[in-house]
């Protein structure tokens, strides 16, 4: 049979179809609630109050879910994580970074830093994908940069600082890339100085939007580059999005809808119980996921070493004779969307989010109607 021939899958239907690793599933109630306040919010000043209440929301929100300390801060940018990898060459990087680069997108900051005729060459720790390097800690670098999740590949690592061979951690700053983390995965302040991401996957947002949460070494850093004369493009410079963040507004005018859903998501994760819950519901639908995948006889993880895996997006991989990309066409025309494969890898695989707005019931759905394709394609 052929992927054309099966009917619908009705019956085994998740509740809602959307696995995408970003962006991710948006809940419908807080759709709701853009719409409910949309005629005074939407097309309104973004220096005005309605905007700034919303602005100051997210800021103290992500503050409390991440448990911050006191002295550090929640800045706010436009343009995405990409955007900020840029106000990081500009406004956080000294003269020497390293990268732990195992993916598209870790590998994706090394590569602008290397550009960068202001900077020495980046140190590169690389690993095969699949995989995650670890960072060694060097008195010539004063920025290194971890990412906490590498979305193309679903390989997750634990932050830490970097120490010596005596146990002493290292003095450049620690940044990390929790675009497909942050909200997700448990993550302790003190083993970071920036922790910044998007809200279009843990935070079931749309994109466009950077947050940075910053110690008061990186807002030192921040300050000093900024008055050294170094030229900054004003849209990167992180010294005029800490200022505007500290009145509860962006330099440029930010998707306001945008804003409202983060704020949303992230006051309904901390009505539930915070980040240890959202982690929480990440882990079991991580458990019924991989452990679909090991018994299955047809699929198994791709990642194979167990505390590598994500909990966030996971990469499933099929024997030679599953067609994975067969398989995800099946599923979209039955309303199951983006779990196709992160294209670059080119493997024979799906890549799945399981981000806190996505139910663990329905990724036990999802698993049930991928059985189901497999052996009415195999028929």
């Amino acid at each position: 049979m052929t992927p054309t021939d099966l009917t619908a899958i009705t019956s085994l239907l998740p509740a809602d179809g959307r696995f995408g690793s970003g962006p991710s599933k948006i809940r419908p109630e807080h759709l709701q609630k853009l719409v409910d306040t949309g005629v005074i919010y939407l097309g309104t000043s973004h220096r005005q109050l309605p905007v700034k209440s919303v602005v100051g929301r997210v800021r103290g929100g992500l503050r409390t879910l991440f448990s911050l300390p006191e002295d550090y801060e929640v800045l706010l940018g436009n343009g995405g994580t990409t955007a900020f990898w840029d106000a990081a060459v500009f406004g956080l990087i000294d003269a020497q970074s390293q990268h732990l680069a195992f993916g598209e997108f870790s590998s994706k900051f090394a590569a602008g830093v290397k550009a960068a005729p202001h900077l020495k060459d980046p140190e590169v720790i690389e690993s095969p994908v699949g995989t995650h390097p670890h960072p060694v800690a060097d008195p010539a670098i004063d920025f290194y940069a971890l990412t906490h999740n590498e979305t193309s590949t679903g390989v997750a690592m634990d932050v830490r600082r970097p120490r010596s061979s005596d146990g002493a951690p290292a003095e450049g700053l620690v940044a990390v890339d929790a675009t497909s983390a942050a909200g997700g995965l448990r993550v302790d302040p003190a083993e970071f100085d920036v922790y910044y991401f998007a809200p279009q996957k843990c935070f079931g947002a749309d994109g466009g939007l950077w947050a940075a949460c910053c110690s008061p070494a990186a807002v030192a850093r921040i300050e000093r580059i900024a008055g050294s004369g170094r030229w900054i493009p004003p849209f990167l410079d992180l010294k005029t999005a800490l200022d505007n963040s500290r009145l509860d507004q962006t330099y440029n005018t930010p998707g306001l809808a945008t804003l409202h859903l983060l704020a949303d998501q992230l006051e309904w994760m901390l009505e539930h119980g915070g980040l240890e819950w959202a982690a929480s519901r990440c882990d079991r639908s991580a458990e019924i996921l991989y452990t679909w995948a090991e018994r299955s006889g047809f699929a198994r993880p791709f990642v194979q070493t167990p505390n590598d895996r994500s909990h966030v997006n996971a990469t499933i991989d099929f024997v030679d004779d599953v067609d994975a990309a067969g398989i995800a066409k099946v599923l979209r025309r039955n309303g199951v969307v983006d779990t196709e494969p992160y294209r670059k890898l080119g493997r024979n695989q799906l890549r799945i989010a399981m981000f806190p707005a996505i139910d663990p019931e329905d990724v036990a759905a999802l698993c049930a109607c991928i059985t189901h394709v497999v052996g009415a394609l195999a028929s």
